[in-house]
């Protein structure tokens, strides 16, 4: 969980309440992770708290309302030195939306499906180029930039450029020929196959007739 260990990072350099803790986040990793929600943040401390890596002490104050200050403790340090430690690895597989629209319109056999898919899709990643230009000019005309934030917009661009080169190699792949034999694939594999009104042999010896107990 990132965030947690964000969290815990945050406490071992000192203790700190829940507003200084998001501002001190914000102020570390820039623009580029997005804001810090003060909710989500509590229910973060709340499940450190619940398990044993901080401490949470209530604090009166004479006008403001009490504020709460959370401390790390030994198990929490422990627990933050064995996610630093551990290498970041990515969840197995490769899920990903544009993928499975793209999967969807070729198995269609729609050209124009896909042709759409495309742009639309290459048009939203050179929006979010441009973006990231904007932010970095930004970036580096304001006062006391964060290197986190430099590494952050660094690392967004090469990932959006990246799946830029996947659009194109998609776009490159899924020709006409293509397109047409991953259409027939999906006619032989659809509703008609349990039937045999396929328009082809009518062979019921697929996947679908296991399925109908054939």
């Amino acid at each position: 969980m990132p965030l947690h260990h964000a969290v815990l990072a945050l406490l071992a350099a000192k203790p700190a309440h829940g507003y200084e803790l998001r501002s001190r986040f914000e102020e570390a990793v820039g623009d580029q992770w997005g804001g810090l929600n003060i909710g989500q943040l509590y229910q973060v401390l709340e499940r450190l708290a619940r398990d044993g890596l901080i401490t949470s002490e209530r604090q009166p104050q004479p006008v403001k309302p009490d504020r709460v200050m959370h401390r790390l403790t030994p198990a929490g340090q422990a627990e933050l030195d064995r996610w630093l430690s551990e290498p970041s690895v990515r969840q197995r597989g490769y899920r990903d939306d544009f993928f499975l629209k793209v999967v969807a319109a070729a198995r269609l056999g729609d050209p124009g499906a896909l042709a759409r898919i495309f742009h639309r899709q290459r048009a939203h990643l050179l929006r979010e180029l441009r973006g990231l230009a904007e932010a970095e000019a930004g970036a580096t005309a304001a006062a006391g930039r964060s290197p986190a934030d430099a590494l952050l917009i660094m690392a967004a661009e090469r990932h959006i450029r990246a799946d830029l080169e996947i659009v194109d190699a998609a776009e490159t792949t899924l020709g006409p020929d293509m397109l047409r034999a991953l259409a027939v694939s999906a006619g032989k594999a659809g509703p008609g196959a349990e039937t045999g009104e396929t328009g082809g042999t009518g062979d019921a010896s697929g996947p679908a007739a296991a399925r109908s107990g054939r």
